[in-house]
């Protein structure tokens, strides 16, 4: 083994191991394709969107992952699970692809499940987490929200929370028209570019009263004093108990630090979001992306009125 170069420190020891995924959302916002399939298992490309979300954790060193269902979430359970017929089948037939791609969200990480019961909040989504977690710090990732896999967004706040300890956000700055659909916080420098200290936190302001254009997004490393928090806080806005109002009370104590986020991120919570991250993702992708890229420029030349519509590949 090659020891590290006196000049450069160690790599970091995660205090942090253990996610929590909240699903249990009803997924209104996409009926009636969410009657009977939970919004979490719509397909980006390929694969469903909460295993992009695992898989992000995973890639942080995340190895403990709680997700928080509820009520018609069965599937998300099946999907990180073995499919014994299935992959008998396809290696009876020797296909090693499809096979790994089936096995693969079984062994991303030791997943563990429970059921929220009652729709009463994200802040109650994650208290439902209090035995699994004990008094250890955790992240929570949520699954609307999809960072880049070429992003380290949840690394970089491990290493903060790591370092200066309490909860950290994560932190995206927005048009004031948007900041009502959002947590927003209010921030003062610590001296680290893309660090801040939170002071405040309000729950999807009116863009008048929003202390700052930094929203709060779907990711968080808690310090563990927040499921005391959490017992004691009242519903909130939409009759939920709100993390964020948690976090307000933490912050107050000086125990919350934000991430500034630039990178991308896709919100799939979203209709237009939603399909702006399918485009998005397929284009990335080497097996898909040139073809795919290709008919695109053409079908975006159809829109422009540059050229008639090949009925071919309409038809196609």
């Amino acid at each position: 083994m090659i020891a590290p170069h006196p000049s450069q420190p160690a790599a970091p020891v995660r205090t942090v191991r253990k996610a929590v995924v909240p699903a249990a959302g009803l997924g209104t916002r996409f009926l009636p394709a969410t009657k009977a399939t939970p919004k979490e298992m719509l397909p980006v490309v390929d694969k469903p969107a909460i295993q992009y979300v695992v898989e992000e954790a995973a890639a942080a060193g995340l190895d403990d992952v709680l997700m928080v269902t509820g009520r018609h979430k069965r599937a998300i359970e099946d999907h990180f699970d073995h499919a014994f017929e299935l992959e008998q089948a396809l290696a009876a037939k020797g296909d090693t692809v499809r096979l790994d791609a089936v096995r693969d969200p079984a062994r991303l990480a030791s997943i563990h499940h429970i059921r929220q019961g009652d729709p009463l909040g994200l802040g109650h989504a994650v208290l439902c987490a209090r035995r699994h977690i004990g008094d250890q710090p955790f992240a929570v990732l949520l699954g609307d929200d999809l960072i880049d896999p070429r992003e380290t967004l949840l690394s970089r706040m491990l290493d903060v929370r790591d370092r200066r300890l309490g909860s950290v956000v994560a932190l995206l700055e927005v048009p004031p028209e948007q900041i009502h659909r959002y947590g927003c916080a209010a921030v003062e420098p610590t001296g680290e570019e893309d660090v801040v200290r939170v002071t405040g936190l309000v729950e999807k302001p009116d863009p008048e009263h929003a202390p700052s254009r930094y929203a709060v997004i779907g990711r968080y490393v808690l310090d563990p004093a927040v499921f005391g928090v959490l017992e004691r806080t009242p519903p909130g806005r939409g009759g939920e108990v709100q993390l964020t109002d948690a976090l307000q009370e933490l912050a107050a104590g000086g125990a919350v630090h934000g991430v500034v986020f630039k990178g991308l991120r896709y919100d799939t919570g979203d209709k237009a979001d939603y399909l702006r991250t399918v485009v998005r993702l397929a284009c990335d992708r080497p097996d898909l992306g040139p073809e795919f890229v290709s008919w695109l420029k053409e079908f975006v030349a159809e829109l422009d009125g540059a050229r008639p519509p090949h009925h071919r590949d309409i038809a196609a």
